[in-house]
């Protein structure tokens, strides 16, 4: 009898399919390229994925030799991918250059999560632009719900912390955004100054850090990626 989920064919392609294609487990694993090792940074890059899937994904690659979980100096349990795993990066990331270049870019922005967003901006975001001090920048996105509308990134040296509650910080940019806008400059698909004269995107406070704004602001690996229409 056939096993359950498998294709019953012995080409490798189709029993990679296995391992690394049921629902959410490519995104987890672009999450620990991406460098996050611990439960809860896994749970921020995939925030529509619930605890108990994570979990189960997260097993099953280690069965499946892609990720070792052991506790770190402190106790904490930290996954980190094998040589197989890091194998897979040219895979996962490959899958993402294919989508930058040919998914028609209305496609892509229309699933909008300003959690997600800036998640990915912290991990991508340049310090060096910024003041050799604390900075703290605040994004304010007013077409979302009220819970998920203010964001603060906290520089300070090469740390870069993200809070979804205001950390009590004196704020040296207010960035003030419409989500789709914000994310279309993340992504490369439009330009933060076109965004910015056409008063979709309004900077607020230090006019050094914010005319410095497009070295510092964290885009997508994939952002410089030639689109290409289908």
């Amino acid at each position: 009898m056939e096993e359950r989920g498998s294709y019953g064919q012995f080409c490798p392609v189709a029993m990679a399919a296995e391992v690394i294609c049921s629902r959410w487990t490519v995104l987890v694993l672009r999450e620990m390229l991406a460098g996050s090792t611990r439960f809860n940074e896994l749970r921020r890059g995939v925030p529509r994925m619930s605890p108990a899937l994570l979990s189960k994904r997260l097993k099953e690659l280690e069965k499946a030799g892609i990720v070792t979980a052991a506790p770190n100096a402190k106790g904490i349990t930290e996954y980190r991918l094998t040589p197989a795993g890091e194998e897979l990066r040219s895979v996962v990331f490959g899958m993402g250059f294919w989508g930058q270049r040919w998914i028609e870019s209305q496609v892509s922005l229309r699933n909008l999560d300003p959690t997600l967003l800036m998640w990915d901006m912290r991990r991508n975001l340049d310090p060096t632009p910024l003041p050799p001090r604390r900075c703290t920048i605040q994004f304010q996105f007013p077409d979302v719900a009220e819970s998920r509308r203010n964001h603060w990134l906290v520089v300070e040296g090469r740390a870069v912390d993200l809070c979804s509650v205001d950390p009590g910080f004196e704020v040296d940019l207010h960035v003030v955004a419409e989500l789709r806008s914000l994310t279309a400059v993340w992504m490369g698909l439009a330009g933060l100054r076109q965004e910015v004269e056409a008063r979709r995107i309004e900077l607020l406070g230090d006019r050094r850090v914010a005319s410095d704004m497009e070295k510092w602001l964290g885009l997508s690996v994939f952002a410089r990626e030639t689109r290409r229409v289908a």
